[in-house]
């Protein structure tokens, strides 16, 4: 059989790739460090932005930076950003969806990451890579949530775990007892074990695990992200594949 790593990979690739629009709120522009050349105009969602055709192979179009579609960005270019949002939201959606294991929520997510990038535009510094920038701000997005997941879930199993005298529930993780696919999809049934064995690490290791063999960054860059050093990138990363090769040893 082959590596746990494979199997994360393989879940990466057969993971849903749906191509979800992404529905934007109104957008309220913040107050930023930099004025724009012109005003930024408030949007009501990200679908009322033009977004460029694709062009025909003969035709040579010299991509921009991203840097530079901040700065068209701030300056009130609505196809900079729209630019922006296309290089992008398919890759942060699914990482937020590997950090959550919840596709919708990661489409509102990924929504939001953009909306933050926007209104902080005159706020944004060139000194890191856009793509740092931006997946700092999906993985912010995503623990929180997973934070806010937990406490939810814990406040649902107060009346659960109270003891008949009245006293203090206890903290409760249940285990998971959903069935395991047919046993003749070997295959989508080792993804489906790493996914939820991902979903049971603790967020300090499924961020940077995600981001390191789903997502291929390297290590100075989940440092850049995370705002840590290499080596604790590197430690925690060998810790979270441990625990999943533990998970898996069943299937190896």
């Amino acid at each position: 059989m082959g590596s746990v790593y494979n199997f994360v990979h393989d879940e990466a690739v057969a993971g849903k790739t749906r191509r979800t629009g992404i529905r934007s709120p109104k957008i309220r522009r913040a107050k930023t460090n930099r004025e724009p050349a012109c005003p930024m105009r408030t949007l009501t969602s990200i679908d009322e932005l033009n977004f460029a055709a694709t062009m025909p192979a003969t035709v040579v179009v010299r991509r921009a930076s991203d840097h530079a579609l901040l700065e068209g960005t701030l300056a009130g270019d609505e196809d900079a950003f729209a630019e922006l949002v296309s290089r992008y939201r398919n890759q942060i959606t699914s990482y937020i969806y590997r950090m959550t294991n919840d596709y919708d929520g990661a489409v509102d997510l990924a929504q939001e990451t953009f909306l933050r990038v926007y209104r902080a535009a005159g706020r944004y510094q060139t000194t890191h890579a856009f793509s740092t920038y931006i997946y700092r701000i999906a993985t912010n997005l995503a623990i929180s949530e997973l934070r806010k997941r937990k406490r939810r879930r814990l406040v649902s199993l107060t009346g659960l775990l109270a003891s008949d005298d009245g006293q203090e529930a206890r903290d409760f993780n249940p285990p998971d007892d959903r069935p395991l696919q047919d046993v003749d999809l070997v295959d989508a049934e080792k993804r489906a074990v790493v996914k939820r064995a991902i979903a049971t690490l603790p967020d300090k290791y499924r961020a940077p695990l995600v981001l390191r063999d789903v997502e291929g960054k390297s290590y100075d860059e989940i440092a850049a992200i995370l705002s840590t050093s290499e080596g604790t990138v590197k430690s925690r990363i060998n810790r979270a594949r441990n625990f999943l090769r533990d998970k898996m040893r069943s299937y190896m």
